[in-house]
């Protein structure tokens, strides 16, 4: 019964922390599974984690809903263009040896961080909209009165989704450690705006990807199923509070806090993986 207590413990954390960030939590579910449960395969880790990001990633897209801050156009055509490398995901990670996907999801981890802490020097400013051939043009005002007015490359981001489709069920990270970053660098999104409508993605994508895992038959042990409930009661109250946290903390914050994250446990998965 202790082992579950923590992992309800651990779910609050996940979905306070994700939801802040925008990147549904499996990165921290993810190298949690693997130390403490190195007798799970790659694709039994993955399947777990992408089921608590599914539920943390709704119940927080629900409360990002009340701010705002999705941009519902830009996250139903991202998601569409996830679906396809989700699937695909999900189908691939079995063929991945245990030791070759520590050392990849640890190396993952540990360059994002290095580019969050690079470009985190620099002030996070949103550009001027750009009127070309190929942008969207966007104002949204949220629930505070605050008024975003961007453009992003379509283009561009209907690729990085499709990317982020692919390594999200392969690695059981959810994406937004992926997404967020791209959208805010490289489309030009607003951080607020990133966040939001990053978590609406991946409660699309997530969910595709867990209805192919019970498809698979990859839930069919008891255990994996109480393990999930158990990450759940405690995902979906912290996904909750990590959306109201949003409001009251500055973007550049955000990014620090991703980067923290991400380079603390890449360091540890990957050393574990020698």
């Amino acid at each position: 019964m202790e082992q579950y207590i923590l992992l309800t413990i651990f779910g609050i954390l996940i979905g306070t922390v994700g939801t802040l960030i925008g990147a549904g939590g499996g990165f921290i579910l993810v190298p949690v599974l693997l130390l403490f449960y190195p007798e799970l395969s790659p694709e039994v880790i993955t399947a777990i984690s992408i089921a608590v990001v599914a539920l943390n990633a709704t119940s927080g897209t629900l409360a990002y809903a009340k701010s705002g801050r999705i941009d519902y156009k830009a996250g139903i055509t991202f998601a569409v263009y996830t679906i396809p490398g989700s699937i695909l995901g999900v189908l691939t990670v079995k063929y991945i040896p245990q030791q070759l996907f520590n050392t990849i999801f640890g190396a993952l981890l540990i360059l994002l961080s290095l580019y969050l802490f690079y470009k985190n020097k620099k002030s996070i400013i949103t550009p001027e909209p750009v009127i070309k051939k190929g942008y969207k043009i966007n104002t949204l005002t949220d629930k505070k009165g605050i008024t975003y007015k961007y453009s992003y490359n379509q283009t561009y981001g209907k690729i990085i989704s499709v990317i982020v489709g692919y390594i999200s069920p392969l690695l059981g990270i959810g994406g937004g450690i992926i997404h967020v970053p791209a959208m805010v660098n490289w489309l030009k999104f607003p951080v607020h705006i990133a966040t939001a409508t990053s978590h609406f993605i991946l409660a699309i994508m997530a969910t595709v990807s867990v209805i192919v895992h019970i498809i698979n038959g990859t839930y069919n042990s008891e255990d994996i199923v109480l393990m999930i409930l158990f990450l759940a009661v405690g995902v979906i109250p912290g996904a909750q509070i990590g959306a109201k946290l949003s409001h009251k903390i500055k973007s550049n914050i955000i990014i620090q806090a991703l980067a923290v994250c991400l380079i603390i446990v890449g360091i540890r998965i990957f050393i574990k993986s020698f």
